[in-house]
């Protein structure tokens, strides 16, 4: 019998399968779910391009339309060929991390090039625009009383009767006077038409409101415009912009602002709101140093920021250690329940663990103070403060060094602590000797990232006491225990009109780099860890 016939054999022989289903029907099913989600994704995706394409080309937002064109073309290509199985994972990779890490990095470094601010935030044409389009009521004209008029068209009119008695037409060219036949009435004496214009009800008034607020008959002195429905008055520039010297005189008293650092100033140092975003280079990088009202407070921010990181990773991987090392013995009783005791505070989210503890650690009504009949400070004061804040981040962060410290000494081999006491050594020279290097081989990347961390651990610091108590004597808003972040954050949103965006993208660019330079640096020195392994 061949090869061939005796699995031909063994086929017949062979039991049906269930249910009457193949053998690769689990396949073809996981196949169906497969492709019933590919195309659910893709039509996502072309969904939101076809979605977001119109709202782009109205802004004429070329950049994100080519970006957002290009992600959907390669999106397609990746997913509907049955070759470039790297791109379908390199190609999302690619596009989430370019839209969610590079380009806020590129654009934070950006708007720490300019003076972007709530002053400072929109364009040259867009601050200019909205300064020469304020009006004001001119005193001593004329009040007409007004109906608002429409032709067959829809062109607005208004017709005006002043304190003379003497009636006009006012459109879009200017105001024209009527002679009373031009003028239909009702049997009351109310107008009711003006020539080929005839007066609106409320219900029209109503639905063109808005059109009707920002109508314009042009007269010498400046506009005519609707000040209520039945009503008019005649409104002038407050500001005249000359394009030829680029200057912007102020109607009323004939000051003339000249446009410096993005904002109109004049030769008393006056200056004109809202102003425009220019780009001032590292001003804002030089500023956080040299402005002596600055300096102060952001040096103390900046060094609390390394010694609150350093303390706290210092304190968490000691009191996590320590307990890993305590429950880790053999034969000890009830472990299990201790370390899901200790997993508690790890498990509970940080925001509300800070708010939790921010009313007990309340000097007036907090339990902590009501337990030891004192009246302490805790966050008012600007050193207990501090300690505080270290003691509520200590009893957020151990449970996590205590979970990877168990890991890691469960996984160093018995054999070789064995050998150690053989040789004579105590327990303490065992640990120190073998033990703590070879946890600090697996532990040393985890304690560099628990750095970068607590270095931006935004929610301990603001949500406990809001960075407080306030530093005296600081321009901009900075608190004792605020960290970099939390500082960044207020001065970006929390300083009401003074509020900085681009110092405040400065601050965000040195923490990125001071970040990024020690985690570096401290790679590089564990390096020498590995042949520990």
């Amino acid at each position: 019998m061949t090869e061939r016939e005796a699995r031909q054999v063994q086929d017949w022989d062979a039991p049906p399968p269930e249910n009457g289903r193949g053998a690769d029907a689990p396949r073809r099913f996981s196949l169906t779910w497969a492709l019933v989600a590919k195309v659910l994704f893709l039509g996502a995706v072309n969904a939101l391009f076809f979605v977001g394409l119109p709202a782009m080309l109205a802004l004429e937002w070329w950049a994100g339309i080519a970006v957002l064109t290009l992600s959907t073309v390669l999106f397609n290509w990746a997913y509907l060929t049955k070759r470039n199985l790297p791109g379908k994972y390199l190609i999302p990779g690619t596009i989430f991390a370019l839209a969610f890490q590079i380009v806020p990095v590129i654009y934070s470094g950006y708007i720490s090039l300019t003076n972007s601010s709530i002053s400072h935030r929109l364009s040259e044409e867009q601050a200019l625009d909205n300064l020469t389009s304020r009006t004001s009521n001119v005193p001593g004209t004329t009040r007409f009383d007004m109906s608002i008029l429409s032709d067959p068209e829809g062109t607005l009119a208004f017709f005006l009767v002043d304190a003379g008695g003497i009636e006009t037409l006012g459109t879009a060219e200017g105001q024209a006077a009527l002679s009373p036949e031009e003028v239909t009435r009702d049997e009351d004496g109310d107008v009711v038409a003006v020539g080929d214009y005839a007066v609106l009800g409320i219900a029209s008034i109503s639905e063109r409101q808005d059109e009707i607020l920002n109508f314009e008959v042009p007269v010498e002195r400046g506009a005519i415009m609707a000040v209520t429905i039945t009503t008019a008055a005649v409104y002038e520039a407050l500001f005249v912009y000359d394009e030829a010297t680029g200057q912007l005189t102020e109607v009323a008293t004939g000051v003339v602002f000249e446009p410096i650092d993005g904002v109109f100033t004049a030769a008393d140092g006056q200056t004109l709101d809202p102003g425009w975003q220019v780009f001032v280079g590292f001003e804002n990088y030089t500023r956080a140093f040299t402005n002596e009202s600055i300096r102060g407070p952001f040096l103390r921010v900046l060094v609390w920021n390394y010694v609150f990181a350093i303390l706290s990773v210092v304190l968490t991987f000691a009191v996590g250690l320590g307990l890993a090392v305590t429950l880790n013995r053999p034969g000890m009783r009830g472990q299990k329940i201790y370390r899901a005791f200790l997993v508690i505070p790890y498990a509970l989210p940080s925001f509300m663990t800070a708010l939790i503890w921010a009313g007990m650690l309340n000097q007036q009504f907090g339990v902590i103070n009501e337990l030891l009949g004192a009246d302490i400070p805790w966050l008012r004061d600007p050193n207990l403060a501090k300690v505080s804040v270290l003691l509520v981040n200590l009893w957020l962060g151990f449970p996590y060094m205590f979970l990877v410290s168990t890991g890691a000494l469960q996984s160093i081999p018995s054999e070789l602590k064995e050998a150690s006491f053989v040789d004579g050594a105590t327990p303490r020279q065992a640990f120190n000797a073998i033990t703590f290097p070879l946890l600090m081989v697996s532990l040393a990347p985890l304690l560099i990232a628990s750095f970068a961390f607590n270095f931006n651990n935004f929610n301990v610091i603001y949500l406990l006491n809001q960075g407080g108590p306030p530093i005296e004597g600081a321009t901009t808003p900075a608190g004792h225990t605020d960290i970099l972040i939390s500082y960044t954050y207020r001065l970006a949103f929390e300083s009401g009109s003074g509020a900085q965006w681009g110092f405040a993208s400065a601050i965000a660019v040195l923490i990125f780099m001071m970040v990024a330079a020690v985690s570096a640096l401290s790679f590089r020195r564990t390096k020498a860890l590995e042949d520990l392994a």
